[in-house]
């Protein structure tokens, strides 16, 4: 999937994804994947349903599902380049993840985020629902830490 508008592109065409423009942006800029160590992005990339945005060639954007397209699908490592932020990117790569054909019918679809509920919210996503039902394991600052 491909839409060309006012110079962006937007894809869904993993082998556009720039690994070492992502992965700079998530280490150094995102508060979620501070540190994070290239290979872990390389397999992340890898074992994903990847979209990004590109200006002449350059990565200005990236978002990933994880899901089995099929139930379920967590969206994730959703960024904008501060210079090309407030030009409405966001929501146009939103609506292109949403109405991709292999997420079609899921139950869930999900995500995290600190500071983006405005965004979500026009896209449909609410609190969670029965909150308490929901579990998870969490390894805070895991890649500022010495791996073995």
């Amino acid at each position: 999937m491909e839409i060309k508008e006012n110079g962006f592109i937007f894809s869904d065409d993993g082998n556009l994804v720039d690994v070492k423009a992502v992965h700079h942006y998530l280490s150094t800029q995102s508060y979620w994947a501070k540190d994070i160590p290239l290979a872990l992005v390389q397999r992340s990339i890898e074992n994903s349903l990847c979209f990004g945005i590109y200006k002449e060639q350059q990565q200005v954007g990236f978002a990933r599902w994880i899901t089995d397209k099929a139930t379920f699908a967590y969206l994730c490592d959703v960024y904008v380049e501060e210079e090309f932020r407030g030009l409405g990117l966001s929501k146009k790569l939103m609506a292109l993840m949403l109405f991709h054909p292999d997420l079609q019918g899921l139950r869930r679809y999900h995500l995290a985020t600190l500071d983006a509920h405005g965004l979500y919210e026009q896209f449909g996503f609410k609190p969670i629902e029965n909150p308490e039902r929901h579990m998870g394991i969490v390894f805070k600052d895991l890649y500022s830490q010495p791996q073995p």
